[in-house]
């Protein structure tokens, strides 16, 4: 089964029709700074020929695709809708996108379709049944897709979880990643009184296989703010400060680890001129000392100082080079 996402680690753009004579033009003429990917609807494209295709066959020769589902309502309690799934499978097939995703939400019952991306219940038997679905989708399609963080204008009086952990035992379960819109955090924590800071300190950055930025409409009401996600306006500063927080964590944990790498390579040949008897436990010390090492040599450059990015990514560097070192030290230490 494919990877949850084969994108280029670079920014792409969402593609409307009034895009695509532009975006082959940007192609042809090597224009600098052109999108590295592009992301389009696939309900879109569900007709079987026209205009719609030849464009969209030109544009696939030139650009990684990533299809964006909005349709097939996983979190429905009767189960998401056969025929769009069935759709999307021939659309997969016909244009070998290098993503797909679609929304931890629900747009419809036995009886109705909504235009809207409805939010569940963030409970354990609600992540059980939105699991069977995942899982039926990517069986189908027989890749595993991204799911992305939707954004919520009213929240349940219950609840076993949150968004995040509802999130990671979704990809721990399913395989799935994650798609992690900003924006959507934004909306969600202002709609719902929520802390945006520690919503996106909360995700776990090696399940995210793609990110989403947009803008979104504000309504003043009597009883405050509403913000709606209408990806038709601006980004606001909050969620591009939100991405640079997200980002800058990601830094540390690559900077960090790869400062730590001398402290690892000395250790190693250290050992090696020995004989631990116990090299497993060698390596998990050896790991440990290298990503302490390193994370404290980068924490002089870090802009962050707060205790939840020190205790999520600071500490992650020490982790990771722990499972490393733990794995890979009795290997190159062997007598």
């Amino acid at each position: 089964m494919k990877t949850p996402t084969d994108l280029p680690p670079s920014a792409g753009i969402g593609l409307k029709p009034q895009h695509y004579a532009d975006v082959l033009q940007s192609v042809s003429a090597s224009i600098t700074g052109a999108a590295g990917w592009l992301e389009v609807h696939p309900q879109n494209y569900f007709g079987a020929g026209g205009p719609p295709h030849r464009w969209l066959t030109a544009i696939a020769e030139r650009f990684p695709l990533s299809f964006h589902s909005a349709g097939l309502s996983l979190g429905s309690a009767e189960g998401l809708d056969e025929r769009e799934l069935n759709a999307l499978a021939a659309l997969c097939q016909r244009y070998e996108p290098a993503s797909v995703s679609e929304h931890l939400s629900w747009s419809g019952s036995a009886n109705n379709r909504y235009p809207d991306l409805l939010p569940v219940p963030y409970t354990e038997e609600a992540l059980a049944h939105f699991a069977g679905q995942v899982g039926r989708v990517q069986d189908r399609l027989k890749r595993r897709i991204l799911v992305e963080n939707p954004s919520r204008y009213l929240a349940f009086t219950e609840g076993d979880m949150s968004e995040a952990q509802f999130l990671h035992l979704l990809c721990a379960s399913t395989g799935c990643g994650i798609l992690l819109d900003i924006n959507n955090i934004e909306v969600s924590a202002a709609n719902l009184g929520l802390d945006p800071v520690a919503m996106v300190d909360s995700i776990d950055p090696s399940l995210v296989g793609e990110v989403h930025l947009a803008g979104h409409a504000r309504e003043e009401h009597v009883h405050g703010v509403l913000l709606i996600d209408d990806h038709g306006s601006a980004v606001s500063d909050v969620t591009w400060a939100l991405f640079a927080r997200f980002i800058d964590g990601i830094v540390c944990l690559i900077d960090g680890s790869a400062l730590g790498l001398l402290t690892f390579a000395v250790l190693v040949w250290w050992l090696r001129r020995g004989a631990p008897t116990s090299p497993e436990r060698a390596g998990l010390l050896t790991g440990i000392a290298a990503g302490s090492f390193g994370i404290f040599a980068f924490s002089f450059h870090c802009v962050y100082s707060d205790i939840v990015h020190i205790g999520l990514w600071h500490s992650a560097v020490v982790v990771m080079s722990a499972g490393l070192g733990r794995v890979a030290v009795p290997r190159l230490i062997r007598w």
